[in-house]
């Protein structure tokens, strides 16, 4: 799964701590998620795509291979 978790943190002009705070995540986990090593749970994506306020689709990508 891909997603654009470092493009909507730019958009937003946070870094990977800051929004590892809002989300109540370590600033590993999102280096792990924004490097595709790491997929989130359910709850987790929806958090972040609630923070930046746009759909969890538009954030996160089926591959062809998931």
């Amino acid at each position: 799964m891909k997603n654009k978790i470092k493009v909507q943190r730019a958009i937003h002009n946070l870094t990977q701590a800051e929004l590892a705070e809002k989300i109540g995540v370590s600033r590993q986990t999102i280096n792990a998620m924004e490097s595709n090593k790491y997929v989130p749970s359910t709850v987790l994506a929806l958090k972040i795509a609630r923070l930046f306020q746009i759909p969890v689709e538009e954030i996160f990508l089926l591959d062809e291979e998931d």
